[in-house]
């Protein structure tokens, strides 16, 4: 355990107003041989475990909720890192939401609203892929999208973004208040990686239905895209909800960050199992008795 805090601590960013994405890098690996899948596989394996048994004793105790938040440019692997990651837990503490662009209904509540409606229940970790955070970003990225968001001309101001990150650090110091663990975790795809994996998707029939022409229209605001990330980071990242930089090039290695950190932010929360008074032991032996005594 102490090793796997180690490990994502590296890559964990907290209140920190100098960050600056230049330095974290988007490749890393394990010093193995990099053939060698199935080590890296175990090592993914024993993260799985280890945080289905922490999800079980979570759902049990039923005080604490979780919520990972996973925003990345296209490609990067965040549906992997779900899938990977989140393999070996019970689904019935566990779901997951996506966040597209916004419905008619969405777009006339304010833009916390569409997200606050899939918060994770008390025990049970919830998944948000892409998030509110998309508000800061493509709609940052693509301003004329403030215009079709029914926003009074006079909120529009150049103060907005500052305005919206203050919206976000309060409406998450409220959920850590509330018993929500906030852990958000930035895949950072290289642009030469994305461009790789834009063709994998290309050439092979069974992922064409993955790319889209407005995959390779936003790569040409990749810039925007990471002046915005950064200063997101920037003015969100606190104590009590940490992002984390995964390099995410290498997508076994990003699986076992994220890994890492959910298990780093569980074991944190000195979960047990409820413990029963003696009274309801003593109705247990009894029922055993019971049990035991049937012919």
């Amino acid at each position: 355990m102490k090793k796997t805090k180690d490990f994502s601590k590296q890559f964990r960013v907290m209140e920190s107003k100098n960050f600056a994405l230049k330095n974290y890098d988007t490749s890393a690996s394990f010093d193995i041989d990099p053939e060698n899948k199935m080590l890296l596989a175990e090592t993914l394996q024993l993260g799985v475990e280890a945080l289905s048994g922490m999800q079980d004793i979570l759902y049990a105790q039923d005080k604490w909720s979780v919520l990972l938040i996973f925003q990345a440019m296209d490609a990067a692997g965040k549906d992997g890192a779900i899938k990977h990651v989140m393999s070996g837990v019970n689904p019935q503490g566990c779901q997951v939401s996506s966040f597209k662009a916004p419905s008619p209904e969405e777009i006339d509540h304010d833009f916390l609203w569409r997200c606050q409606k899939h918060l994770p229940e008390r025990g049970r970790i919830g998944i948000f892929n892409r998030s509110y955070y998309e508000e800061v970003l493509v709609v940052r990225v693509h301003q004329q999208i403030l215009l079709g968001q029914k926003l009074p001309e006079e909120l529009i101001t150049k103060n907005i973004w500052e305005e919206r990150f203050e919206d976000i650090r309060n409406f998450e110091k409220y959920l850590h208040r509330n018993g929500t663990i906030v852990l958000k975790f930035f895949l950072n795809v290289s642009k030469e990686e994305q461009k790789k994996r834009f063709i994998e998707r290309i050439e092979n029939p069974d992922k064409n239905w993955k790319f889209s022409a407005a995959d390779a229209k936003e790569r040409g605001y990749w810039d925007d895209y990471m002046a915005a990330y950064e200063n997101l980071i920037q003015n969100t990242a606190t104590k009590n909800a940490p992002w984390y930089v995964v390099p995410a090039d290498n997508k076994s290695y990003a699986r076992i960050v994220i890994a890492s950190a959910i298990i780093h932010a569980l074991d944190d929360l000195n979960l047990e199992y409820p413990k029963v008074n003696a009274d309801k032991i003593a109705e247990l032996n009894e029922i055993k008795k019971a049990l035991l005594a049937e012919k």
